[in-house]
Parts: C-alpha cells; structure tokens; sequence
C-alpha cells in the first residue's frame, strides 16, 4: 500500500509540483506567508489596474488577471518566491499584437486578446513537453536587457500623452515622440497637475514609508484628491466605475482566419515572457539556495496563461516588482501568492468603488516610474568593461524595438541571439600550446609569450565541436599553424578534449588535412578522448582514419613523440 502510495505521490510531484508542498505545509510558514501576500496584494492592486491601462483594457481586467493564474502558478511552479501576473513588457507586447487586427473595435481587441493569451499559455505548455526550457538561456542577458530597454522606451512615450491629457494614436517610438511633440499646445493644466504631483509622491514616499508600496500609495491619494476638488468636473479622466465580483470562466473565440498571426505572435510572446521569467525565478532561487526546473517552469507559465483566458484575463509573466516584495516580506512559499490572489478577489467583490476615481493621470505616472526601473543601464555599463560586441548586441536589440516595433523586435532579438551563437561556435577560439615555466600542462603562446614549443612538434587545440558549420574553420586554422611551423614541422597533435563532437563533414575536413600532412611528410596525432575515438571508430571502420595515431593525454603524445625522434621535452614529464 506504501508503495502504491508513493507512486502516486511521485507523479502527483512530476505533474503538479507545488501540490506536494502544499499538502505537506507547515503551519510555522503562516505568518510569514500572510504577511507577505497581503503586501504581495498591495502591489499587483494598482499595478493590474495601471497594466490594464497600458494593455488597452478596462482597470478590472487587470486584477482578473491577478487570481487564478497565481493559484495555477502556486500548483504547478518550482519557484518559492515567484509571483506571476500582468508585466509591462508583457501588456506591450499584447497590445502591439492585437491592435492591428482589432482594427478599432473594442469587443474584438478584447476577444482577441485573451485568444492570445490562451494560444501563449498553450504554446509553453507544448514547449514543457518537448523539454524546450533550455530556450531560458537562448535570448542571452545582453540580448534580452537591450529589448527591454527598448520597451521601456516605448512605455513611457506611450504614458506621456495620459500625463499631459491628450490622446496619443501613433505606433512605434519615433512616430509617437514626433505626435507627443506636436501635440503639446493641447496639455491640459489639471490633469498634468495630477500627474506631476503623482511623481513626487512615487519619488519621496519610498523614503518616508519603504515598507508601503509607492504604486499604492499614488493610486490612494490621488483618487482622495479627485473626489474632494471633484477634478472630474475640470476635465480630468478617472478610471470610472469598475464591475464588482469575480470574472465568469469563459472559452476565448475568435475570427479563425486570424489564427496564423495570433499564432506567430503567441510565439513570440511566450518566449519573451518565459526568458523574462527566468531570469526572476532563478535569481531568486539562487537567492533562497534551491534549484528550480525550467521545463516545469515553462509548463506553470503555460496553465497559469491559460488560466488568465478563461478568467477573460491577458497574457502574464513573472512579476519582479511583485516576487522582490514577497521575498523582502519574508514569503517562504507559494501560499503567499495564494494569499495575495484571495486578497485580490476580496477587492473585487466589496472594495470596488474607491477604484473608479483613480486619475488615468496618475496610473500614467506609475506605468513610466515601472518603464524606468526596465532600464538596466547597470548591464549596459558591465557589457562597456566586458565586452563591447556584447554591448553592440544589446544596443542593437534596443534599436530592434525603436525601428520596427515591439512585436516584430522579438524577431529581432531572436535573429540576433542565432548570430550570436553561430559566431561562437563557427569560430571558436584557436591555440597552439606550449610549456610555461611555473605552470602545470600546456598553454596558449599567444596569451604566453614565454611558452616555449617543442621542435618539430605542434600542438593544436581548437575549444569547440567540429561540425558542419566550422569544419573549413578548422582546417583552414590548422593548416594555417603548419605553414607557420614551416618544414621543420614532424607531428602535428590535436588535443581533443575540447573537442565536444566531429560529425561527418568534420570527418572529410580531417581526411582532407590528413592528407596535405602526409604529403609533406608530417605525422598527424589526436590527444584525448583516444577510447570514445576507438569505439567510434572500431563501429564505422573508416580505412583512412584507422592507422591515425591516437593518444590519452598530450603528455602521452609528446613523449612517443620523444621515443621516436629522439627530442625530449621536459615539461612532457608534468603531464
């Protein structure tokens, strides 16, 4: 009975991992837990209402997409500390998407988002079941900070019209600063006033009170002032009445000839999002030392997506504004986003009516100062010490974003992530190794000048897979090194340890070489790997690699190589 037990146990963790945790919860977590969703609740209030803003949504939408996808997450994620709900990156993308095709009407904008949302919650899920999590490190760092940095910009330039009270339509961050700048004799007075103070208070009230959200605080104050000076009566735009009670579960539909491109963009979306995800997720994780699992991650993203479409909700990804609250609030597990997302629903049934006079002015002012904190100028700077084709990349992501748009950046973003990899892995680092005096083994002469080499010995080391795509790389850089060993040249050795994999058109290429050094009298020797390169070879039986010579270590090279013409080395006798 025990082992049926565990055996269901055992798939309940594999299909479900936060519900073993859940039904083995210690009641020693509570107070932490409670304390930490309820301030987890205080954030995702005026953020789901400034992020529905930002999506093209009305304010309840927001919070709709607040609940069941932290409940679905608190089921099926590996992360103790993440909170998943609307991102500005996320909103951006969904409205650049959908507005297009919506073509003005509100009822098919809206349809057609959460059909979005539902496609990208499913698009994760299919890739959790083709174990596709490794894409969390496809779009680098230098990548993914120059598109965010984009969207940052195109945030803000988007928010400016609600600060100043004037609509601005234009798409795309220069057509939008050009109507900005053309449209600033329509500014009117009050709602900039509005807006203008909403600043000040988001910049001070972290310093007066730190352990009460800014975003909060804005959103409460303003509605105050709205209501008592009746600022609605001057002209300045609220919220307006928000529907009380909980989202009813409904199938998105839509149009089906639209389905290619809502596919193609849930794509996309669900590969910005999941990367941006994880970069929270194990941050944090790292942070609290545990160990978190990408493809599991990919599928709680997937259900908690298609959650948040059923709810009639838009797409969501990890929050970091929301996970960094419950984890400075001391949540040790996901029952704090269960806390957060009862909270949420409370709000929607009895505390609805506050909301309607938040100033549109001043969600407009929270939406920038969380476009602000996208930027990551920090990494900008690190990539300038680092390496500058790295920062090239980042800047070029960023200008992705401001030449042709959010949605098609992402294509960008992942063009450039293929150039990345392919010119590290077409052109891997090359080296020819000497002795170091003082140090152990053998090293590169460029990078040690000293290094001395052996007579009529060359030692080659190429750090990566010799493939299809770096196969001609390779010989030309191996030929090139035995032109400049010049005649003298007797054996030419490959240290083969970095050499991760040859597949067949690396094979010809060696064949190839093979044979201009056996023209010129030249012994060619592969060091490392020598009984996977024997088992391989014993099973395909290539005649002209067969009497190769083939050696365990470099140090076991050099010293047949000493044995046979009578040069010795000293620094062989190390190895």
């Amino acid at each position: 009975m025990s082992t049926q037990t565990g055996r269901w146990s055992s798939i309940l963790a594999r299909a479900a991992p936060g519900l073993p945790a859940l039904l083995s919860y210690r009641g020693a977590d509570l107070p932490r837990d409670l304390v930490a969703g309820l301030s987890v609740a205080c954030v995702a209030l005026p953020v789901g209402v400034a992020y529905a803003a930002l999506a093209g949504f009305s304010p309840e939408v927001g919070l709709y997409s607040s609940i069941l996808p932290l409940v679905a997450y608190a089921l099926f994620g590996t992360s103790r500390q993440l909170i998943v709900g609307p991102d500005s990156a996320t909103c951006a993308l969904v409205a650049a998407s959908v507005a297009s095709l919506a073509a003005g009407s509100d009822e098919l904008y809206r349809s057609l988002s959460v059909t979005l949302c539902f496609l990208a919650g499913v698009c994760c899920l299919g890739a959790s079941f083709l174990r596709l999590g490794a894409l969390a490190d496809f779009l680098s760092k230098p990548i993914l900070t120059g598109f965010l940095n984009g969207i940052a910009l195109s945030i803000a330039l988007g928010q400016l019209g609600k600060l100043f009270g004037f609509p601005i339509d234009a798409g795309g961050i220069i057509p939008r600063l050009l109507e900005f700048i053309g449209k600033l004799g329509l500014t009117h007075g009050p709602t900039l006033a509005v807006g203008l103070a909403s600043f000040v208070v988001l910049l001070v009230a972290p310093r007066v009170v730190p352990r009460v959200p800014a975003a909060l605080i804005v959103m409460a104050l303003a509605a105050v002032v709205v209501k008592l000076l009746d600022l609605e009566g001057a002209g300045v735009k609220t919220v307006g009445p928000i529907p009380t009670g909980l989202p009813a579960l409904r199938i998105p539909h839509f149009p089906a000839g639209m389905l290619p491109s809502l596919l193609g963009d849930a794509v996309g979306l669900s590969l910005i999002s999941f990367s941006s995800m994880m970069l929270t997720a194990r941050s944090f994780a790292a942070r609290n030392r545990y160990e978190i699992d990408a493809d599991r991650e990919f599928a709680a993203l997937g259900v908690a997506n298609v959650a948040s479409a059923l709810s009639q909700g838009f797409a969501i990804s990890g929050a970091d504004s929301r996970t960094a609250m419950n984890d400075a609030a001391g949540g040790r597990t996901q029952v704090a986003g269960l806390v957060a997302a009862a909270t949420i629903a409370v709000v929607l049934l009895f505390l609805t009516g506050p909301l309607r006079y938040v100033p549109i002015a001043a969600l407009g002012a929270v939406l920038i100062m969380a476009a602000y904190s996208l930027v990551d100028v920090g990494t900008l700077k690190l990539l300038y010490q680092v390496d500058r084709s790295e920062l090239l990349l980042s800047l070029l992501a960023t200008l992705g974003v401001v030449a042709v748009g959010a949605v098609e950046a992402i294509l960008v973003a992942v063009i450039l992530a293929l150039l990345r990899f392919v010119r590290l892995v077409s052109r891997p680092r090359v080296e020819v190794l000497g002795s170091v005096k003082g140090f152990h083994g053998w090293h590169s002469i460029e990078r040690h000048p000293e290094a001395r080499t052996i007579p009529g010995l060359l030692l080659f080391r190429f750090n990566g897979p010799i493939v299809f795509f770096n196969a001609p790389y390779f010989k030309q850089q191996a030929l090139a090194a035995a032109d400049a060993a010049g005649p003298s040249l007797r054996w030419f050795v490959v240290d083969m340890i970095p050499v991760t994999m040859i597949d067949v058109s690396g094979l010809y290429m060696a064949r190839d070489f093979i044979d201009i050094l056996s023209a010129r009298g030249v012994t060619f020797g592969m060091a490392g790997r020598q009984t996977e390169w024997s088992q391989w070879n014993e099973r395909h039986k290539l005649e002209k690699l067969s009497d190769m010579r083939t050696f365990p270590t470099v140090g076991a090279a050099i010293k047949a190589y000493g044995e046979e013409t009578g040069i010795l080395a000293e620094a062989a006798e190390d190895e």
